[in-house]
């Protein structure tokens, strides 16, 4: 049984869903429970995933954002002093345009765009008069070796394609017991309603509020043989302490940042847990947002992490810095 010195990628999770599908992935689990500090809130599942040992976190049942995240990676890397990369894989809501045809099952992978490190705080800055709202903080991108399996991978997939949804069905024959929740849902389902399209109040379904009226849906064609699907897009995935369930502020902010996706805890980690961001869309971020297509985007954003832990040797993370060590070295700095 590994100790805890000889696990070097770190996995966040923010919801249980994130966590039962990530538990999926590992080759190997080990159930030997680990030595922690006494000061560690978070409980852990430990395994194997291509060679390198994982830790898997999950924030508190009920919690989320920034700041438990932020706690969350924190305790993380003084129990697992040896990690050496982040990841943080869940859900997250879609920003599709004209621009980025994104679609509920679709992945979404933080990468540097516009001097932003992947991922943008947005409700953090400064209102300034006739200029709007303004970003005043920075945040780091994730590690070069992430960055550059991120390359590799993209490249690869442009060839020949991938194979995540057969990953993720041969892990739902294994488990017939999550196919309920975690299979691909019913593409009728995927609905990008007009941004103007506001869905009422009460809990009614979008069909039975919204209808499917033509005129308050985006028309978007099929999706062919010969493109992937689940599709995986590379850009700047957006962060907040709120849920985005505007439209217009999507939109709005989507165009102003070229933002692709909307997510709650990000924000929190990348500059005191270098990581790279890996979601899975399961709404579009307006106010129909509801779980249908959770346990899906949750298997793809998993599905899309291993392989890329794959592709990468464990001797290649093994020469990284510690986590630890360069968060003190940036303080010294400081």
């Amino acid at each position: 049984m590994p100790e805890p010195k000889d696990y070097t990628v770190g996995w966040i999770c923010a919801i249980r869903t994130e966590y039962v599908a990530a538990r999926q992935f590992l080759d190997v689990e080990h159930t030997e429970p680990p030595i922690v500090s006494p000061n560690d809130n978070n409980a852990y599942t430990l395994g194997e995933i291509g060679g390198h040992n994982v830790v898997i976190a999950v924030l508190p049942d009920g919690e989320y954002g920034i700041s438990s995240a932020t706690s969350v990676a924190k305790d993380m890397i003084h129990s697992f002093c040896n990690i050496r990369v982040g990841l943080m894989v869940g859900i997250g809501g879609g920003a599709p345009s004209k621009k980025h045809d994104i679609r509920l099952g679709d992945i979404v992978v933080s990468a540097p765009r516009n001097g932003k490190g992947g991922v943008f705080q947005y409700d953090f800055g400064k209102t300034i008069q006739d200029q709007g709202f303004k970003p005043t903080g920075f945040l780091n991108q994730p590690p070069t070796v992430l960055r550059t399996a991120v390359t590799l991978i993209r490249g690869q997939y442009e060839s020949d394609g991938h194979e995540l949804e057969g990953d993720i069905n041969n892990i739902l024959q294994k488990k017939k017991r999550l196919q309920k929740m975690y299979s691909r849902p019913d593409p009728s389902s995927d609905r990008l309603y007009q941004s103007q399209v506001v869905h009422s109040a009460n809990n009614d379904s979008c069909i039975t509020a919204c209808g499917t009226d033509p005129a308050k849906i985006v028309q978007r064609s099929q999706r062919t043989e010969d493109e992937d699907n689940p599709a995986i897009h590379y850009g700047i995935i957006a962060s907040g302490n709120q849920v985005m369930k505007d439209a217009l502020v999507r939109d709005m902010l989507a165009a102003e940042e070229d933002i692709l996706c909307f997510e709650m805890e990000a924000a929190g980690l990348m500059n005191n847990f270098p990581c790279l961001v890996i979601r899975g869309i399961c709404d579009y971020s307006d106010s129909h947002k509801n779980k249908e297509w959770q346990g899906y985007a949750a298997m793809a954003a998993a599905a899309y992490a291993k392989d890329l832990l794959r592709r990468i040797a464990p001797n290649r993370i093994e020469a990284e810095k510690k986590i630890i060590e360069v968060l003190s070295g940036a303080s010294k700095v400081v």
